[in-house]
């Protein structure tokens, strides 16, 4: 059984950093493109980042350029620094097996996480 679990959340002040771990079980997905969502309440879930799976290329959302950083060895890492209160959310961390179209959409991604709550108070 496939199963991708997050960790790492919590909750900080504005300025503060985080890191998120997206631990795979089941299988690798080593040769996979894997990436970060994530949802606050009463918005749709949204990209954040995501990493090829060599880690050559990496993708980010405008709102986090500069501030979060993707990464991937044995699980795969967000380093969300500076955070904001507009940050908060559930992140998810996700596999696509193939990308068909664009890298942020999140129908290209057939694993999921349950998911971490990150929230940054002001």
């Amino acid at each position: 059984q496939v199963q991708l679990v997050e960790s790492g959340g919590g909750l900080v002040q504005a300025g503060d950093s985080l890191r998120l771990s997206c631990a795979a079980s089941g299988r690798t997905f080593s040769s996979y493109t894997m990436g970060w969502f994530r949802q606050a309440p009463g918005k749709e879930r949204e990209f954040v980042a995501a990493i090829s799976w060599s880690g050559g290329s990496t993708y980010y959302a405008d709102s986090v350029k500069g501030r979060f950083t993707i990464s991937r060895g044995n699980a795969m890492y967000l380093q969300m620094n500076s955070l904001k209160p507009e940050d908060t959310a559930v992140y998810y961390c996700a596999v696509a097996r193939r990308i068909s179209g664009s890298i942020y959409a999140d129908g290209n991604y057939d694993y999921w996480g349950q998911g971490t709550q990150v929230t940054v108070s002001s």
